[in-house]
């Protein structure tokens, strides 16, 4: 069976089109509310900040080699740092705390992307992708977690490859997670 391509929706018309450049690898791109955009530069270990062409500064470094960005229900920052194999909520003031950093007691691998539902739960992926050579990892496989509103942490599926990206259908009763080995 063949799916029949996708119209291109009426907004998304034009040409795309450069809007920065000078990074090492991009990852993670998140609108703010208050009308910017947000992006990680994993390798540069940085947060970057888009209001305009030709204005892009440094938002926050060191990120903990942040990937996946989004916000919480309260409007702050939720980080998927690799470096320090974390998730992370990020105050006004750009100062990190840790939501996740273990599943039963163990480090996890390096989360990569994150969603967050409309009741509040955090949903992020945690392959090995950021684990630096010679690091140990406590999980031996790569799943997807959630965090309730409560901090109770769950592991809701330990058999993808390589769970990568996140997204939820519009009703938020399904979520979609990209295995991308």
């Amino acid at each position: 069976m063949s799916a029949e391509p996708m119209p291109v929706p009426k907004w998304i018309e034009g040409e795309p089109e450069k809007i920065a450049e000078g990074f090492q690898f991009t990852e993670g791109p998140v609108w703010s509310p208050q009308g910017f955009l947000l992006f990680s530069d994993i390798p540069a270990n940085r947060q970057c900040l888009w209001s305009a062409p030709g204005k892009t500064e440094v938002w926050r470094e060191p990120s903990g080699n942040s990937n996946g960005l989004t916000f919480d229900l309260e409007g702050r920052m939720l980080a998927c740092e690799h470096g320090n194999r974390r998730v992370a909520r990020i105050d006004q003031n750009k100062n990190a705390t840790t939501v996740v950093d273990r599943y039963q007691g163990k480090r996890l691998n390096s989360p990569n992307d994150i969603v967050v539902r409309g009741d509040g739960t955090i949903f992020f992926t945690d392959p090995p992708y950021g684990v630096k050579k010679g690091d140990t990892r406590d999980l031996d496989y790569q799943g997807v977690f959630a965090v309730r509103p409560n901090g109770e942490v769950n592991l809701l599926v330990a058999d993808f490859n390589r769970p990568n990206g996140l997204c939820f259908s519009p009703d938020e009763k399904t979520l979609y997670v990209n295995d991308t080995h």
